[in-house]
C-alpha cells in the first residue's frame, strides 16, 4: 500500500489547557520488531490524556509524546516478526501514546480485530476502557456473579463499559451519576440502581439498598474524601479497587475498618505496564468479552465525536463532564 512521507498529527506546545494543543505536520513512524503501522480510522478521547496535557501524566519512555491511547483502522506496514496479522486487516489497539494522528504504531500483541456489529469509529472506543475495566472489576476486584458492584462515575466511559460487563457477568450494579438524565442513562446501560450524588449521599442508599451488609467491589476514580466513604460500605472481604483521582490521592483514614471487615484496597494504573503484561489483558479479552461484543450484548457509548483537527473542542468537552459515553476523534471516513 503507498504510504505518504508525512501525517497530521497532535502535540501539546507545553503544559497547560486546552489551549496548548496544536495540530502539525510530522513523519510517518515506522514500525519496529513485533509491530504494526495503523492508518487511523478514529481515536478515543480519554482523562488521562488530559492529565497528560497538564503534565502530569507522560508516556513511557521511548514512546512518542503524540497523545492517544486507543486507535481503530486499517494496518498498512508490519515489522519483523509479526506472524498473526496481515496489511489489510482492521483491528483495533490499545497503544501507549500516538493515538491523535493519522498513523499510529501499536504492538502485535495488543491488536484486537474489529467485532463484526460495530464500525471502526465504534471499535476505536473499545481497548482502553475495556482493558481498564476488565483487568480492575474483574482481575484485581474479583467480581463474580451475585456480587453487588458500585461503579462512581457511571457515565463516563469507563463507568458505562463497567456496568455492561458487570451485568453480563451477573453482578447486582449500583452507579452514581451527577444529574437525573446521566441516572437516566446508567439505568438504560443495565444499572439496577443509579444514584444522583449531588441531591444524595451514596453512602446512605448503599447502606439502605443493602440493608446495611455493603458492596463488594467498588470501582472509583474520585479518591479524595471518597475513599474514606467507599470503606464505610464494602462489604465483609469487599475490595475497592482505585483507578484515578479527579480528587486528592493524599487522604487520611481509619484502617481499623479495613483489619475487621478484612477489605481489600488495590488499584492499578495500564500505560505504564510492559507490552507482556498488557498482552495478557487482550487475551483474556478474546476470550471473555471479544464474544458479548460479536453478539452485540456489550458495546461502546459513543456521546460525541469530532475531527482531528478541533481535538481542543474534544478535551473541553471532557472536562465540562457534560459527556456521556465515550468522546471520539474520527480521522479517516
Amino acid at each position: 500500500m503507498a504510504i505518504p512521507e508525512t501525517m497530521r498529527q497532535v502535540r501539546f506546545e507545553g503544559a497547560g489547557g486546552p489551549e496548548v494543543i496544536r495540530l502539525e505536520t510530522a513523519p510517518i513512524p515506522q514500525p519496529g520488531s513485533g509491530q504494526v503501522l495503523i492508518e487511523v480510522a478514529a481515536a478515543g478521547v480519554n482523562r488521562p490524556d488530559c492529565l497528560q496535557r497538564a503534565g502530569g501524566y507522560p508516556p513511557p519512555p521511548g514512546a512518542t509524546d503524540v497523545p492517544g491511547l486507543e486507535v481503530s483502522g486499517r494496518i498498512v506496514a508490519v515489522g519483523d516478526g509479526v506472524s498473526s496479522l496481515r496489511v489489510g486487516d482492521e483491528v483495533c489497539s490499545l497503544v501507549a501514546s500516538g493515538g491523535y494522528a493519522e498513523y499510529c504504531v501499536a504492538d502485535e500483541a495488543l491488536c484486537l480485530p474489529v467485532p463484526g456489529p460495530l464500525s471502526l469509529l465504534e471499535a476505536a472506543g473499545v481497548p482502553e476502557t475495556y482493558f481498564t475495566v476488565y483487568d480492575n472489576v474483574f482481575t484485581r476486584g474479583r467480581l463474580a456473579a451475585g456480587d453487588t458492584l458500585l461503579v462512581h462515575g457511571g457515565s463516563s466511559g469507563i463507568g458505562s463499559t463497567a456496568i455492561q460487563l458487570a451485568k453480563q457477568a451477573g453482578a447486582i450494579v449500583y452507579a452514581t451519576a451527577g444529574s437525573p438524565e446521566k441516572c437516566d442513562f446508567c439505568r438504560s446501560l443495565g444499572a439496577d440502581v443509579a444514584i444522583d450524588y449531588r441531591s444524595q449521599d451514596f453512602t446512605e442508599e448503599v447502606r439502605r439498598l443493602t440493608r446495611e451488609r455493603g458492596v463488594d467491589v467498588i470501582l472509583d476514580m474520585v479518591g479524595g474524601p471518597y475513599i474514606a466513604r467507599n470503606i464505610s460500605v464494602l462489604a465483609i472481604e469487599g475490595r475497592l479497587v482505585q483507578i484515578a483521582f479527579l480528587q486528592s490521592s493524599k487522604v487520611e483514614i481509619d484502617f481499623m475498618p479495613v483489619m475487621l471487615r478484612r477489605l481489600t484496597i488495590t488499584g492499578s494504573t495500564l500505560r505504564p505496564r510492559s507490552v507482556a503484561l498488557k498482552a495478557e489483558i487482550a487475551e483474556a479479552l478474546r476470550r471473555n468479552v471479544w464474544p458479548l461484543l460479536e453478539k452485540g450484548a456489550v458495546r461502546p457509548v459513543i456521546h460525541a465525536t469530532f475531527p482531528l483537527e478541533q481535538a481542543r473542542e474534544a478535551h473541553e468537552l471532557m472536562e465540562s463532564s457534560a459527556h456521556q459515553g465515550k468522546i471520539m476523534l474520527e480521522i479517516r471516513k
